[in-house]
């Protein structure tokens, strides 16, 4: 497994933990520039441009470049544009999200929009929410970056995507279409943005329930890290199991 060239990597838990690097990361990075191995920072936060996050990346120490980061949000503005090229979509989340949705052509308007996608942001209000819940109510597709229930910051957690779209499809009674992992459309998405196939691909993360079954369920080889969510002693309890398991990304050889 080790002699593949492309991988496909979670962000949160494998190269960085909170504003930290696991150790070992960058060295990993760099033999990935070394073999000229194609790879892709993968991430279900849609609120950071892929601009944003090597920037934040580079703060601390890590140098990947934006075209290597493949968001969630990426992922949704790519599906929309599939789905209906050049339609209208009423949003909910941050910079991330709305660039990338005006990016495949898309009109982000209230006024009887086609579909409304939710993503994250700090800046969410009651209005938004009662605002989605009429138009889903009323008709527009709902679609959601990615199903996380809540997310680390440096206070503490807080309520993400998932949290905020049961709310609506409580309301509303319409379930979301989630874009994000453990949706294997968001690994299709970044293989053909890389221009791999999966059989050549490897995924690396520190969650089984997202990570690895998305992987899995690609049909790559995966290899979990404990350096995040995941204990050893929680693997046995998944029906599925990852290829192999190491204690950092920098144990793995490329």
């Amino acid at each position: 497994m080790e002699t593949r060239k492309n991988y496909l990597i979670d962000m949160d838990g494998v190269l960085v933990t909170g504003v930290n690097i696991v150790p070992g990361a960058e060295k990993f990075i760099a033999r990935l520039k070394e073999r000229n191995a194609k790879y892709l920072v993968l991430t279900n936060n849609p609120r950071y441009t892929p601009g944003d996050l090597a920037h934040r990346l580079e703060w601390i120490g890590l140098e990947i470049p934006s075209e290597r980061i493949f968001t969630s949000a990426l992922a949704t503005a790519r599906f929309l544009h599939a789905q209906r090229p050049g339609g209208t979509a009423f949003v909910i989340g941050d910079s991330g999200l709305t660039d990338a949705i005006h990016d495949v052509g898309y009109i982000i308007t209230d006024h009887d929009p086609e579909y409304v996608v939710l993503g994250e942001t700090n800046s969410i209000d009651f209005e938004q929410i009662t605002k989605a819940i009429r138009l889903v109510s009323g008709g527009a597709h709902f679609i959601a970056t990615n199903p996380d229930p809540a997310g680390p910051t440096e206070n503490g957690m807080v309520p993400a995507c998932g949290a905020m779209a049961a709310l609506i499809e409580r309301a509303s009674g319409v379930s979301p279409f989630f874009i994000g992992k453990p949706n294997p459309l968001m690994v299709r998405l970044a293989l053909n943005y890389m221009g791999v196939h999966s059989e050549q691909t490897v995924m690396i993360g520190d969650r089984m329930d997202t990570d690895i079954v998305t992987g899995i369920e690609s049909g790559m080889d995966t290899i979990l890290v404990l350096s995040g969510v995941t204990r050893e002693q929680d693997v046995r309890r998944f029906p599925y199991q990852p290829t192999r398991i190491v204690g950092s990304i920098g144990e793995i050889e490329v």
